[in-house]
């Protein structure tokens, strides 16, 4: 059975051939979107959503030590479970610091196919 799903792109983009906005037809590519829109809005960031987001941008002000690394893992993984828990479930967050940079590498089930995925993301300080 296919499924057919048709949400707004994140990062939001424009339909060049249509002029409206772009569709993510894709349900992992739609998944792990919303997932970055959640690691990279800051609390505070919505309005009617204050507490809303990760922050790991706000990262990039803190020193690169393993206290940030594991701070950084503490702030992914609650804010995963809170706004996604209905599409996936959290399986391992690694945070490593790396020279200027921290390391985040998600691993995580969609729930909808039992399928495990994987994110990485590269947070430079």
């Amino acid at each position: 059975m296919k499924e057919h799903i048709c949400s707004i792109r994140y990062p939001f983009a424009i339909d060049q051939g249509l002029g409206t906005l772009m569709e993510e037809h894709n349900y992992d590519q739609h998944v792990k979107q919303l997932m970055l829109q959640v690691l990279f809005t800051n609390p505070g960031e919505r309005i009617n959503r204050p507490d809303f987001g990760c922050g790991i941008r706000r990262m990039v002000f803190a020193p690169n030590s393993e206290v940030s690394a594991n701070l950084t893992k503490v702030a992914v993984t609650q804010a995963l479970e809170k706004w996604m828990a209905d599409l996936v479930s959290v399986v391992d967050v690694k945070v490593t610091s790396v020279n200027e940079k921290l390391e985040v590498g998600i691993v995580y089930i969609l729930k909808a196919r039992q399928e495990r995925h994987y994110l990485n993301l590269e947070v430079t300080l």
